[in-house]
Order: structure tokens, then sequence, then C-alpha cells
């Protein structure tokens, strides 16, 4: 089994009302959020990020502490499953010049309006059947993408990020330790098929055959 690291721990932290999100937000909502289209990203808050554009404060100061734990250098390969816009990629490769990356989301709004620079790399696809050979990357990253799934499906994510990595894999998902922080999850959450507490995540880690590491979610 991987292990449990916190290698978001300098990613900026919500001060959002999660409470009256509760209250606001509608089955209708959700419908319209997990088709992951213009509304999802640039529409109103309710329907997700109420306008999703890059700024530096988000990732330049993670990157390192993915390139110190994975030991990552310009002959790396990585790929980010749920990549969005290319945000995250993009700060890899103005942080490790040199560095290979790949991303895909099943957004075509996103992939259609990603960040200029890394466009190229990015494509649509869908995260239970990657379209790359086995063993193709150093590191695959999926960030709060794979709870979008259900679980039979996710175990297929699973799966194929475990083949298209040689070496190391990390992702978040939604999750909680205790009753208040459900409760705060349900708040938070919008699109998410499965949230389960730490613990039945690990469980269901073991059953799906993911060995490599992980970490939360916990608004």
């Amino acid at each position: 089994m991987g292990k449990e690291i916190n290698l978001m721990i300098n990613y900026p932290k919500t001060k959002r009302d999660l409470s009256k999100r509760l209250e606001k937000k509608t089955d209708k909502d959700r419908e319209i959020a997990r088709k992951y289209g213009k509304d999802f990203f640039d529409g109103e808050r309710k329907y997700g990020y109420g306008g999703f554009s890059y700024s530096p404060r988000y990732w330049q100061n993670v990157i390192p502490t993915f390139k110190e734990h994975y030991n990552l250098s310009k002959d790396s390969k990585i790929l980010d499953v749920g990549c969005a816009k290319g945000f995250m990629l993009y700060d890899f490769k103005k942080l490790i010049p040199g560095i290979t990356v790949k991303g895909i989301d099943i957004s075509e709004y996103a992939i259609e309006n990603a960040k200029e620079e890394v466009k190229s790399d990015l494509q649509v696809a869908d995260a239970r059947k990657l379209p790359f050979d086995d063993n193709s990357f150093d590191l695959v990253i999926s960030i709060t993408t794979l709870h979008n799934l259900n679980k039979d499906d996710m175990k297929i994510a699973l799966k194929e990020i475990m083949r298209v990595t040689k070496k190391d894999a990390f992702i978040t998902l939604d999750a909680y330790r205790d009753d208040k922080e459900k409760i705060a999850m349900e708040s938070w959450n919008l699109t998410a098929l499965t949230m389960m507490h730490t613990q039945k995540w690990k469980e269901f880690f073991s059953e799906a055959g993911y060995t490599k590491d992980y970490y939360w979610f916990i608004p």
C-alpha cells in the first residue's frame, strides 16, 4: 500500500461558508454541474467554480513538494487525470523546465478553453480508459476527480492509473474522519458520487488493487 501523505499542504484553503452552499444547492444544480461544461467552470457559483481562471498562487506553491517527494526532473513524464484547463501542468512545466506533461479530462469545454501553453499536451478522454500505453509515466496525479465516479467505475479508473504508471501515483478524494467532517463534506459536495470515511477508502484501495499514494480533500 502507498502512503497517506499530504502533498497538497501548501495549497490555499477555502474560506467559504459551507452551510450557505448546502442551503442553496438543489438536485438541478448538481445535474448541471455534472455536465462539466461552461456552467461548471465559468458559470454561476452554485454550479461549480464560478469562474475558473489561472492564478500562480494555487499550484506554484505545491509543485516543489511534488518535485522533492518524487524526485522529478526534466526527464520525468507525468500525467494529470482530471486536468481541467491544465493549470497545474502549466506550473509543472514552468517550474521544472523540460518535463513532459500530459493531461486528460472528460470535459470538452475545459480542454477547448485550456491554457494555451499546455493545450497541445491535453486531450478529452475518460479516466476509465486512459489513451496511453502501459508504464508510460513516472508519475500519475489525480486531484479531487475520481470520486466523481461510482465505485465500480472508480475501480476501473484506479486500475488504469496503475497500468499507465511505471513508478508513482498520487490521488486526492473527498473524505471525512468523523460526523462533523461528514456534514461539512455533504455541504461542500456538488459533483462527487462517492464519499467515504478515510478508513473505508483505504479498504477500497485494497479491493481495487491501488497501491500508490493518496490523501484527502476535507473542507
